[in-house]
């Protein structure tokens, strides 16, 4: 089966939905995917009733207040919908933008009206579409400049070959080339396209100047495209993972971008140290601060190298990722990047692994696994903190604790010789993250251990705890 239509759901179970993805960091077919397999996985009433709309997420009044607390309340977005199948996608990204309090005021190609229709956007904007260069009622003061000046960002989503291409070489010749051309707004661009046509030499190009000139790109996604058979990178971004990355650009990070010219490692996730060819070992991480602190790092203006182990997350925009599954892996990786002007180890590391790999799948009625032997894997903090050669200026680690939390923290930093021990505390009973605690869930709370002392931060999100970091990283590098 490659795909299934789901139609007819109530509107509190899709809100909800919504509200679960944002709060996960995943697009709104991520978190489908993950209650559908956590559900098919369970079989049980008991783990269904935790997915029903009563309880996913907070109440209406709650949702609002998350929501509208993101970044964008107050702030003037301009939407450009490009003339793409994915342009019904937009019309969904116009209720998510008003959702965190911006102001949405819509620009549709003459192509993209083809797919919807002005009314449309209209009616969900709560304003006039436009549509045309030469409208009288709009150009009479010339409008085009008047829209280029009052947004706060400007969107383009879907963001099609042809526009990246009329972007890159100046061309306005219909009111969306003229805005964009006029405009110095920050530019965020969601491209949507078929996989051949972003693979191609000239879209490479075309982004990469895009790049340099400073705009931010969110996605494209990997999965099947409209035309049969076609599956691969193409897929715009979600609307929620779109509305999330506007209003991360309205963060310090991205105005300033304090670590621009910078090549920032970031190790993120679980490692899974095989046991047989059925059974690891692994722990309860979810990847979600390090991929955080690796989009936060991107935004700062860093060239990203995350190496991850294995986790169900996308990947994070502006970074190079390279996925792993056991440590030695995850330590090969990160010796192949340096030199790096600063490594923040996020992942968890499994501590051991199987001295010896078997073949074959081990029976317990054989007693295999009660003489399972372990050998101690490599400390990938510590030999890069130690590097001889190629030490990074700044050297950050993480410590997962489950008691004496800021003592274990200043142990690690002096033993590992690290510049920063960033620990949380991810015992159960810690009432941070939900009833699963800090691994896997949304929350977190830290202390900074450095060689100024113990510094405690409140309890925030993920996404928060990552920008706080990296604006702390440069302010120690000067920057």
């Amino acid at each position: 089966m490659a795909s299934i239509t789901i139609r007819n759901i109530e509107d509190d179970v899709k809100q909800a939905i919504r509200v679960r993805a944002a709060e996960n960091g995943r697009s709104v077919e991520e978190e489908l995917r993950t209650v559908l397999r956590d559900l098919a996985v369970a079989g049980s009433s008991e783990q269904v009733s935790a997915f029903q709309p009563q309880t996913i997420g907070h109440d209406a009044a709650t949702r609002k207040t998350l929501l509208q607390s993101s970044g964008l309340a107050g702030k003037s977005m301009l939407l450009i919908i490009g003339g793409g199948v994915a342009a019904y996608k937009s019309l969904d990204l116009i209720r998510r933008l008003k959702e965190r309090g911006g102001d949405v005021t819509v620009i549709m190609t003459e192509a993209a009206q083809h797919f919807v229709t002005a009314m449309s956007a209209s009616a969900l904007a709560d304003g006039q579409c436009h549509t045309d260069l030469w409208d009288r009622q709009s150009e009479f003061d010339v409008g085009h400049i008047r829209l280029a000046r009052t947004a706060d960002l400007v969107i383009v989503a879907p963001a099609t070959a042809d526009r990246l291409a009329k972007m890159v070489t100046g061309i306005a010749d219909d009111l969306a080339g003229a805005v964009l051309l006029a405009s110095r707004a920050p530019l965020l661009l969601a491209p949507a396209m078929n996989p051949a046509m972003w693979e191609h030499s000239a879209t490479r190009r075309n982004v990469a100047q895009l790049q340099k000139d400073g705009a931010q790109f969110i996605g494209p996604e990997i999965g099947e495209m409209a035309e049969k058979g076609e599956a691969g990178r193409g897929r715009m971004a979600e609307p929620t993972t779109i509305a999330e990355e506007a209003a991360h650009m309205f963060s310090p990070l991205v105005s300033e971008r304090p670590l621009a010219g910078r090549h920032v490692i970031v190790t993120s996730g679980p490692t899974h140290e095989p046991i047989d060819p059925v059974r690891y070992i692994a722990n309860r991480s979810s990847g979600r601060q390090g991929h955080a602190i690796a989009a936060a790092c991107a935004r700062a203006g860093a060239r990203v190298t995350l190496v991850s182990g294995p986790v169900d997350l996308s990947d994070p925009p502006g970074c190079e990722v390279v996925s792993v599954q056991t440590a030695e892996e995850m330590r090969a990786e990160v010796e192949k990047a340096l030199p790096a002007d600063i490594a923040i180890f996020v992942a968890a590391v499994a501590d051991y692994r199987a001295a010896r790999i078997a073949e074959q799948k081990t029976k317990k009625s054989e007693g295999g696994l009660t003489k399972l032997k372990l050998t101690e894997n490599p400390d990938i903090l510590a030999s890069i903190a130690r590097h001889e050669n190629q030490r990074p200026a700044l050297v950050v680690g993480f410590a997962a604790e489950t008691r004496d939390v800021e003592v274990y923290a200043e142990e690690k930093r002096v033993r590992k010789g690290a510049d920063l021990i960033v620990a949380n505390d991810v015992s159960h009973d810690s009432g941070i993250g939900g009833k699963g605690g800090v691994m896997g869930g949304t929350r977190n709370r830290v202390a900074i251990a450095s060689a100024d002392g113990v510094e405690k931060w409140p309890e925030m999100t993920k996404d928060e705890v990552a920008e706080r970091l990296v604006l702390a990283i440069a302010a120690r590098l000067g920057v």
